[in-house]
């Protein structure tokens, strides 16, 4: 099952490159998503056989990672549709009138996002140390053209700024792999492999001091292609500038194979008695980053960097739930689940009121609520999700990560932890609210109600119901996958 799940959407991406017909490439978009998806489910009825020696498996937290990111493809894809219908008329259009404005072209697009598929889902499923430092690297060439889609100077600024800063974190990853290779290699020359299940079955033989630099350099490497705070600075402006639909993915799929790249070094320190360390280091950084987003979210004017910043927020939470052990990595990894279809729903909900103000500026959108009503209530909605409120499923998350903290009498990171949410819920509510409500105003013209496209909402909609579920419901499977991917970090 691994070699079709990989194979699906990397024979498809070569494909859209050569298909001429907009009708066919879109088609082809619409069917990988539903067949990798499908493919995805079967994979918790039965356990896909290991390949290539063990260096691809599917494990508990791999699965997690490879499901949120199959069912994100399939609701981007349905809005993808609609999406690039839109962009060819409003090419077509700026063509006709002269305007200087191109679209990138849309096979390009289309096959970027499912090499993009491919690529996280390598990440999902490898288990060999420098095959994933590998699939990571590829999720950073698939997705950048998907960020310069627009051909803007800014959207071209934001992905030279993606790629610098993740190649270099990515360099320091690589300089991780070196180590732990050295850290596997006893005194005799013989190495344990940089198989996850080997190195963990032999993690006694590692050696204490290149383990621990190896594990701070997975930390910096992948946290920067996580967004941790100081590591995040390309993430504003990559979210802020990609398409809505490709924020949508960056946000909600991406920063979760490198939250999968660190689980995978703490696994590992873990097996070889050193989970303090990488718990310390992941609880420091989980503050610093929900502190940094506190911060640039007051004040923000600028909708999608928002919820860019929010991001930033969100995986030091993912962090922190980590860091704190006991039952903090159950609720991290239930944070994964909940964060990513919230902001998914939100991005693709920022693309719908994008298209209609033509503005990203918090002050110059107003009235939502009356102009877009079922995206606003969706985006209302999102608020209240994204910022933990109940009944929604990252309330449940996020509080079973500060039961965590109290139940080990880290009050003062609980208190740290509870501030920086009340000052995120300030932040997102002074913007998000007053673009909800107040009178549908722009550009000094009253605004009228407009018809909503289904493909638009269709997929935010499926996505926060399932977030609304999640909060009032664990299906049983995914407590079981949730609670098994926290034990491998014990």
């Amino acid at each position: 099952m691994i070699g079709p799940l990989l194979l699906v959407p990397t024979l498809a991406g070569i494909a859209a490159f050569a298909i001429q017909a907009d009708w066919l490439r879109r088609t082809l978009l619409l069917m990988t998503a539903i067949v990798h998806t499908g493919m995805t489910a079967a994979t918790w009825g039965v356990a896909p056989a290991p390949m290539f020696g063990g260096w691809l498996l599917l494990d508990a937290p791999g699965r997690l990672v490879l499901s949120i990111t199959s069912v994100l493809f399939l609701a981007a894809a349905l809005y993808t549709l609609g999406y690039l219908r839109h962009e060819s008329q409003a090419a077509r259009t700026d063509f006709e009138e002269g305007l200087l404005f191109a679209n990138a072209p849309e096979a390009s697009f289309t096959a970027s996002l499912l090499l993009f598929l491919a690529a996280m889902t390598l990440v999902s499923c490898s288990y060999h140390f420098g095959l994933l430092w590998v699939a990571i690297e590829a999720t950073t060439l698939a997705s950048a053209p998907l960020i310069y889609f627009h051909r803007h100077h800014r959207s071209l600024e934001a992905t030279w700024k993606y790629l610098l800063i993740c190649s270099v974190g990515i360099a320091l990853a690589l300089l991780g792999n070196f180590f732990l290779a050295v850290a596997a290699t006893n005194s005799e020359g013989s190495a344990v492999p940089l198989v996850l299940s080997e190195l963990v079955q032999h993690a006694a033989q590692l050696h204490e001091a290149w383990l621990k630099a190896a594990f701070l350099l997975f930390l910096v490497g992948y946290g920067t292609k996580m967004g941790l705070a100081p590591l995040h600075t390309w993430l504003p402006d990559a979210h802020s500038e990609a398409p809505s639909v490709v924020s949508a993915l960056l946000s909600g799929a991406l920063l979760n194979c490198a939250f999968l790249g660190i689980i995978r070094a703490q696994q590992v320190s873990a097996a070889a008695g050193q989970a303090a360390f990488g718990q310390d280091l992941l609880t420091g950084f989980g503050l610093l980053s929900m502190a940094f987003a506190a911060v640039f979210i007051l004040g923000q004017t600028d909708y999608k960097r928002l919820l860019a910043y929010s991001s930033v927020e969100h995986m030091g939470i993912l962090a922190l739930g980590v860091g704190l052990g006991g039952s903090g990595p159950f609720g991290a990894m239930l944070h994964a689940v909940n964060h990513s279809l919230t902001k998914a729903m939100l991005f693709l909900v920022a693309g719908n009121i994008l298209t209609v103000y033509q503005s990203k500026s918090t002050t110059e959108v107003q009235g939502v609520l009356h102009v877009l009503p079922l995206s606003g209530l969706l985006w209302v909605a999102g608020f209240l999700a994204i910022t933990g409120s109940p009944p929604f499923g990252p309330f449940l998350s996020e509080f079973t990560i500060l039961k965590a903290a109290l139940d080990q009498g880290r009050n003062g990171v609980a208190v740290a932890y509870l501030v920086l949410l009340a000052v995120v819920f300030v932040g997102m509510a002074t913007a998000m609210l007053r673009m909800a409500q107040g009178a549908p105003v722009h550009g000094g013209q009253r605004m009228t109600v407009r018809k909503e496209p289904v493909l638009s909402v269709i997929p935010a909609v499926a996505l926060g119901l399932l977030v609304l579920i999640l909060g009032l419901y664990l299906p049983p499977a995914l407590r079981q996958t949730i609670h098994e991917a926290a034990q491998v970090l014990k």
